[in-house]
């Protein structure tokens, strides 16, 4: 009986050993899985969609390094329909009267304003003029500008006062800053 005891007793330990290497490997098993990276699906779609965005980021810097040849050559050949520098300010000055009268505008005051762009090749001329006619007129005299052979940039209108007329009927005083620019001379 006390053989059939201690042998009793070592299967036991031997079950109770087992169980114990069991717990140990399935603690060991649960850890590595714990330590993987895991990420969850809406992780998983974040990231997809990120990567979707930077491929189109991709494909669209690789469209424009592919037709910067073709924008060179435009933007060369804006450059070249420039008039050249030598012809300046008189023959501006000229085409804005000749659109001014065609409109039925008054050009009340002219000022401009020459600056050497010399990085670019090309000469600004900034243009403050202030004119006086009725609203349809002055429509007429912006898309004159607009229709003209010459490149011209309006960055800005402003109803300026006029004191003389106090009621609102009648004329109207406008304030128009453009912009043009002149092929520099080599």
């Amino acid at each position: 009986m006390h053989r059939d005891f201690t042998l009793q007793k070592r299967a036991i330990l031997l079950v109770v050993v087992l169980l114990v290497a069991a717990d140990l490997g399935m603690a060991i098993y649960s850890w590595q899985l714990a330590s993987a990276p895991s990420t969850p699906q809406r992780e998983f779609d974040d990231q997809n969609l990120k990567l979707m965005v930077l491929k189109g980021d991709i494909d669209s810097a690789k469209l424009i390094k592919d037709k910067m040849p073709a924008t060179r050559k435009d933007c060369e050949k804006f450059e070249h329909s420039l008039p050249p520098a030598g012809i300046g300010t008189s023959s501006v000055i000229s085409e804005l009267d000749d659109i001014a009268k065609k409109s039925g505008l008054q050009i009340v005051a002219l000022t401009s304003n020459p600056k050497e762009l010399s990085d670019r090749g090309v000469r600004e001329e900034s243009i403050d003029a202030t004119v006086n006619g009725d609203y349809g007129s002055v429509v007429r005299f912006l898309n004159g500008l607009q229709r003209s052979q010459s490149f011209y940039i309006v960055d800005g209108l402003a109803l300026a006062t006029d004191p003389q007329n106090q009621s609102g009927l009648g004329p109207i005083k406008v304030g128009i800053h453009l912009r043009t620019y002149f092929r520099a001379t080599l």
